[in-house]
Parts: C-alpha cells; structure tokens; sequence
C-alpha cells in the first residue's frame, strides 16, 4: 500500500473562504466604529470569576 497524498483544495476554494472572512471582519470593524460592539461572553466569565477569586484571597490571606 502507498501513501496517499492529502488531497488539496483548488484555489478558488481558498479564496473564496479569505473572502467571505475579510467580508465578516470588514463588517465587524464597522459596527465597532458605530458603537454596536459587544463584550464576549467568555471575557466576562473570566472578569468575573478574576474578581470571586481575589475577593476570597483576601478573605482568606488577611
């Protein structure tokens, strides 16, 4: 048995996956520049479990 080289995608596949994705940022970057932006939510599970965590260091350490 040969190995079996990976099959590669055609170029117009590629691209159109680039584009679609500059499409997605472009309008992304807009509604950031017109105030719609949003916080992801894991950014706020992390902030919040940053302050339960250093709320009970002190708790504990002092």
């Amino acid at each position: 048995m040969s190995e079996q080289e990976p099959q590669r995608k055609p170029d117009w596949v590629r691209e159109g996956y680039l584009q679609k994705r500059r499409a997605k940022v472009r309008q992304e970057i807009e509604r950031n520049r017109r105030g719609e932006y949003l916080v992801p939510t894991w950014v706020l599970i992390v902030a919040l479990v940053l302050v339960v965590a250093g709320f009970a260091a002190l708790m504990i350490f002092f």
